[in-house]
C-alpha cells in the first residue's frame, strides 16, 4: 500500500526538552512523536519532518510537521491515536491529508513568533518557565520606535549567533511590534518574517530591552544593521519566553498577517 502523507500542527511546552530536533544529549520533541508513530505502526520507524528547529526551552503553539504513514487512516483517527500516546507536554492540534510533494520545511514561506516578558517586581513562580523576568522601569515610546526599525529587508548579521551555518544573513521582517499586556503585566513582542536566523529573535529582544531601559539609544538599531557585528548587539534573551506561533505556507497571509 502506498504511504499517505499527513500534515500536523503541533503544540509543545519546550521546558523538558533539549529542543525540537533529536539530540544526543537528551530527549527531544521529535523523539517523542516518532516514538508514538512507531507504536502505532507496529514497530516501523516513521521519520517526521518539521518546519524548523526550536532550541531547548522554546515553546510552540503552531509548529508544523509532516510524515508518510504506511497505511490509510482518517486524520481524526490519527489525531486521537497520537495524542493518546504522547506525553502531556506535547499536543497534536490538527491533522490533515497532504499532497505527496508537500514539505513542511521547504514549502514554508515564513513564520511568526512571540516573546513574553514578565514585568512583575518578583519572579512569578507560575510564569518562570514561560516568560523572561525583567522587573525594571522602561520607556515604552523608545521601545516602540526602536522595534519598528527592524521591519523590512536587512542583513541581520548583528542579530545572528556566530554559531550559524548560514552564509546569507539577509531576511525580511514584515512585522516587529510590542504591546503591554496590562492584565498579566507583561510585554509581548511579535515578529513575523520570511525567515529567522539562529537566535535572531532572542537577540532582538535582548537588544530592545537594553534600549527600553536606557542603556542604548533608539538609533542603536540603525548602527547595528550597518556594522553587521554580533558583538555590538545586546545579549541573547533566555529561551523560555519564546514561542513559535505560526508557520505560513501562503505568501499573502505571511505579508498581511
Amino acid at each position: 500500500m502506498t504511504a499517505q502523507r499527513y500534515k500536523c500542527i503541533v503544540q509543545y511546552d519546550g521546558t523538558g526538552y533539549v529542543g525540537y530536533q533529536v539530540q544526543p544529549n537528551g530527549n527531544s520533541v521529535q523523539t517523542e512523536i516518532e516514538k508514538a508513530l512507531k507504536k502505532m505502526s507496529n514497530g516501523q520507524v516513521i521519520p517526521i519532518h518539521a518546519s524548523g528547529r526550536t532550541d531547548s526551552g522554546v515553546h510552540a503553539l503552531g509548529q508544523v510537521i509532516h510524515f508518510d504513514y504506511p497505511a490509510a487512516i482518517k486524520p481524526d483517527h490519527l489525531l486521537r491515536a497520537l495524542n493518546s500516546l504522547l506525553p502531556d507536554d506535547i499536543l497534536i492540534k490538527s491533522v490533515e491529508l497532504a499532497a505527496e510533494e508537500f514539505h513542511s520545511r521547504y514549502h514554508a514561506m515564513g513564520k511568526k513568533y512571540i516573546y513574553r516578558v514578565d514585568l512583575d517586581r518578583f519572579p512569578n513562580p507560575f510564569k518562570r518557565l514561560y516568560t523572561t523576568h525583567h522587573p525594571y522601569r522602561f520607556n515604552m515610546e523608545n521601545l516602540e520606535r526602536a522595534i519598528k526599525k527592524l521591519e523590512g529587508e536587512h542583513d541581520f548579521t548583528s542579530f545572528c549567533s556566530t554559531k550559524t551555518d548560514k552564509t546569507d544573513l539577509v531576511r525580511t521582517v514584515y512585522e516587529a511590534s510590542v504591546r503591554k499586556d496590562e492584565e498579566n503585566n507583561e510585554l509581548v513582542f511579535t515578529f513575523r518574517g520570511n525567515g529567522f536566523l539562529y537566535n535572531m529573535i532572542r537577540i532582538f529582544v535582548g537588544t530592545l530591552l537594553q534600549i527600553a531601559d536606557g542603556l542604548k539609544k533608539v538609533e542603536e538599531i540603525d548602527r547595528l544593521l550597518e556594522v553587521k557585528d554580533r558583538r555590538k548587539a545586546g545579549p541573547t534573551a533566555p529561551s523560555q519566553g519564546l514561542y513559535l506561533v505560526e508557520v505560513y505556507y501562503d505568501e499573502e497571509r505571511l505579508r498581511n498577517g
